[in-house]
């Protein structure tokens, strides 16, 4: 078993300008490029120019510029980091891309599947490399998920379930949390979590043929604690997703938000000549909260311990979060990616196949009937 990841970058180091500057930024995609010696914080933009100054002062930024235009423009940006909320997504991707720059995009990468189609197209067109933070499928336990699978350790797949709760996104949320609630921000527990474990576990077992989905909305209203706004939503905060994959295994993942206790990440794979189980304690990790694998090949045994191999972590020694350390192995397999001129990173097709996954998925909940699903983003 072989893993082609490697976080040597023989080259200068890639320059990075980041448009905006919020909580995540901060608690990942700068304690992430800082990690890395592959790359560098050159310039920022935020529409908070006070949050920019901050930002610049405290972790070394050499450019704070006044326009998103400014940035894609700057001489000393090679790659653009797009942290704002998904409805300004699009506006900051399609200026990367006018200016012939790479681009990352957070995920979701826009509101719906035409203009994702529509920005993968433009990027194409241009010929600018392109990544969506679908990190998690990048991280180690996964890409040794996808090689174990790949290496017949489980023998034909025969049902996959998975199922990721957490504690947030209940009916009273922080203020910090206010702009997932209304539903034109597609920014709900479903359009986030679903996007980003549903990619993990597909990218390693493989996308459905046929699908059938419930979405319900469990929190009608959501109270914001610090002032007490009350905001009707119409987001759903639960996904039941069934279907069938290509081998003919069954696929179950249901996607909980607002779970009181005990919520995290439980996966089990079960194949004509073993099993697999994964399972995390949390939905979005902390120092220590690492997946732990158990297996066993054969019949009627006990699951037993199966570490992930040293050889699928090659990120420099840090105390990170295990949440920000998967969006670290993303980054550092981009920047393997531009040394060597590969494409293992996903990408805005990537981004193609979840939206498009997500929209038959609400279409079935709505119509309440299984449907057909081309993965081929294309």
């Amino acid at each position: 078993m072989t893993d082609t990841q490697s976080n040597k970058f023989p080259g200068k180091p890639i320059r990075v300008g980041l448009i905006g500057f919020g909580n995540w930024a901060k608690h990942g995609h700068v304690r992430v490029l800082d990690l890395l010696p592959q790359y560098e914080l050159s310039a920022l933009y935020s529409q908070r120019a006070d949050a920019a100054a901050d930002g610049a002062a405290t972790y070394g930024f050499r450019h704070v510029v006044d326009s998103v235009d400014a940035l894609v423009n700057h001489p000393e940006v090679d790659l653009v980091v797009i942290l704002t909320t998904a409805p300004q997504h699009e506006e900051g991707v399609r200026a990367a891309i006018a200016a012939g720059k790479d681009v990352y995009c957070e995920w979701p990468l826009t509101l719906n599947v035409k203009i994702a189609r529509e920005l993968e197209a433009a990027a194409r067109q241009k010929g600018v490399r392109h990544v969506v933070g679908l990190q998690r499928r990048t991280a180690p336990h996964n890409r040794y998920l996808r090689d174990l699978i790949q290496d017949g350790f489980v023998g034909k797949l025969r049902s996959v379930r998975m199922h990721v709760s957490m504690n947030y996104f209940q009916g009273t949320r922080s203020k910090a949390l206010r702009w997932t609630a209304p539903p034109e921000n597609f920014s709900s527990v479903i359009a986030i979590y679903a996007g980003h474990f549903v990619d993990m576990l597909l990218s390693a077992v493989g996308w459905p043929v046929k699908v059938s989905a419930l979405m319900v909305n469990q929190f009608d209203k959501v109270t914001i604690a610090e002032t007490g706004e009350v905001i009707p939503t119409t987001n759903p905060d639960q996904l039941v997703l069934s279907g069938v994959l290509p081998s003919g295994a069954v696929l179950s993942i249901h996607i909980e938000g607002g779970k009181r206790n005990g919520s995290g990440v439980q996966i089990d794979i079960t194949g004509d000549a073993g099993d697999i189980r994964i399972t995390n304690s949390s939905a979005f990790g902390a120092v220590g909260d690492d997946y732990v694998i158990t297996g066993v090949h054969g019949d009627n045994q006990i699951m037993a311990s199966m570490p992930v191999p040293a050889s699928y972590d090659e990120l420099p020694a840090s105390g990170l979060p295990s949440a920000v350390l998967e969006l670290a192995h993303l980054y550092d397999a981009y920047a393997n990616d531009v040394a060597h001129g590969t494409h293992t990173t996903p990408g805005f097709e990537d981004a193609i196949r979840m939206h498009d996954l997500l929209e038959t998925a609400e279409q079935s909940s709505t119509e309440g009937r299984h449907l057909a699903f081309n993965a081929d983003p294309h």
